[in-house]
């Protein structure tokens, strides 16, 4: 029987207790040696260096190290990193592809919260909740005193998905439980067939804007994608209309979006902002027509387990030598966050 390969967990304090309980911690020892210590914050002390040259499995989250090239160079064994969060875009470098190192991720498991976030955001949007509960006026007057929001219904909505990336494609599902929604989807990349099987309609964004009332992005951050929602987009947005945003702070212009809300004219539900956090005195902050979450959608509190349960199954695959679904290239980075 081949010697279990050594492995080193990375990331900060909260991460790694949020990822291992005892139940895990003991999985991950049936699969791989963990030494001594098995696990550290940072790489820069000299028993970390020790334990990453021995090291030929690298297991990260959030607060790991960037895998540099000077740290690289103490990492000669070092065969393969599984990340148990999303993006990996702040954790390699150039030098990890350079070497062959595989690198894996979870970000499929952590689409799940984002994008049951996203369904409940879209719900509330068509009842305009989170904006007349902040309404100081229109919140105590009772029924019928509720102008300025438009329809509120969740019945025969037209709802615009921007990105048909893993999350987007879960939301265009869970949005099949709306009562005859229309929902279309913009995404240069996406195959229309495979769109069209997921049950919703492929079409630009120009022709997506007038028609959507719920407008929820789910792209990538890349230089083709900054502020890709700007003041043109949000003009072409039907009265009422909301923007949801639970993939990037930079996709949407805020400044041109806190002008539209200003005026009552668009919504806003939040998760992700530029800069994040908003300064205290940013314009949205001041807007009753904008809900701002402090990055809530993804994954947190007991949803961080099915991150590092997905890492461990990922990791039983890849040492059994059985395909594994969750790895990451420089090819699938330039369309991925």
């Amino acid at each position: 029987m081949a010697a279990k390969p050594e492995a080193l967990l990375v990331m900060d304090p909260e991460s790694f207790r949020a990822h291992y309980d005892r139940a895990r911690l003991d999985r991950l020892r049936q699969l791989v040696t963990l030494g001594e210590p098995a696990w550290c914050d940072t790489l820069d002390s000299p028993d970390a260096r020790a334990r990453l040259a021995e090291t030929e499995v690298l297991l990260t989250s959030w607060g790991a190290p960037t895998l540099t090239a000077e740290l690289l160079q103490g990492a000669g064994r070092l065969r393969a990193v599984f990340h148990s969060a999303g993006s990996v875009r702040w954790l390699v470098s150039e030098q990890v592809w350079r070497r062959g190192i595989q690198v894996f991720n979870a970000a499929d498991a952590n689409a799940i919260p984002v994008a049951e976030y996203t369904l409940a955001a879209v719900i509330f949007a068509g009842k305009k909740a989170p904006f007349i509960a902040a309404d100081e006026i229109q919140a105590y007057q009772g029924w019928g005193h509720r102008n300025g929001y438009g329809d509120l219904s969740n019945y025969r909505r037209t709802i615009g998905v921007v990105g048909f990336s893993r999350i987007g494609r879960r939301v265009v599902a869970l949005l099949g439980t709306l009562e005859h929604a229309e929902v279309l989807v913009a995404d240069p990349y996406a195959d229309p067939a495979e769109v069209a099987r997921a049950g919703a309609t492929l079409v630009p964004l120009g022709e997506m804007l007038p028609r959507c009332e719920v407008l929820t992005l789910h792209a990538p951050a890349l230089p083709s994608t900054h502020n890709m929602i700007g003041a043109a987009e949000l003009a072409r947005l039907p009265d009422h209309a909301t923007v949801i945003n639970t993939a990037r702070g930079s996709l949407v212009d805020a400044a041109a979006l806190a002008a539209e809300c200003r005026t009552g004219r668009l919504f806003a539900i939040l998760d992700v902002t530029e800069p994040e956090p908003l300064p205290r005195d940013h314009p949205l902050r001041e807007l009753a027509g904008v809900m701002i979450t402090p990055h809530l959608a993804g994954s947190l509190g007991t949803e961080i387990l099915r991150l590092t349960d997905l890492t461990l199954d990922e990791l039983t695959r890849w040492l059994a030598a059985e395909p594994v679904r969750t790895e990451v290239t420089p090819a699938s980075l330039t369309l991925h966050a």
